[in-house]
């Protein structure tokens, strides 16, 4: 089971509004299902260009290497050598930042992920959390108790 293109959509629409609540930078939100194609996306007016790539290594970071990106940042500062290789080795792919979450099941199966780029990477982050909620939807940072910190993240 991969998440599904409803699902998806309302993990890009709940994570720009929280986005716009928080008046966040303009976002760029990417969701892949669990085999890495893109099921829905958006670019807000005003985000850079560069967003697109950076929402989908975020996304294809975390899918590719089993965990969220913010825990893929803890590797590189630990493993630099690890990452680096594992960047070459998938062309670039891999963002190593906060902003790419694994989405989960009720059962923990991983059905996709989102990517966020456009403001501080926690920030990011905390906007894919609260759409991965808005969708019925899991995390690992729902189920840790590391559920965002922006104001108007519910």
């Amino acid at each position: 089971m991969s998440v599904t293109a409803s699902q998806a959509d309302t993990i890009v629409k709940r994570a720009l509004e929280v986005g716009r609540a928080n008046k966040l930078q303009p976002l760029t939100v990417a969701v892949l299902d669990a085999g890495g194609h893109l099921v829905a996306f958006h670019k807000e007016d005003g985000a850079s260009i560069f967003r697109e790539a950076i929402a989908r290594g975020k996304a294809m970071g975390a899918l590719g290497l089993g965990t969220d990106s913010a825990n893929l940042a803890k590797v590189a500062a630990d493993r630099p050598a690890f990452i680096q290789s594992a960047f070459v080795a998938t062309g670039g792919q891999i963002i190593p930042v906060p902003g790419g979450v694994l989405i989960k099941d009720h059962s923990g199966k991983v059905i996709g992920a989102v990517g966020i780029s456009g403001d501080v990477s926690e920030a990011d982050e905390a906007c894919g959390i609260a759409g991965i909620r808005t969708a019925g939807l899991s995390c690992a940072a729902i189920k840790d108790g590391r559920d965002c910190h922006l104001k108007a993240h519910l």
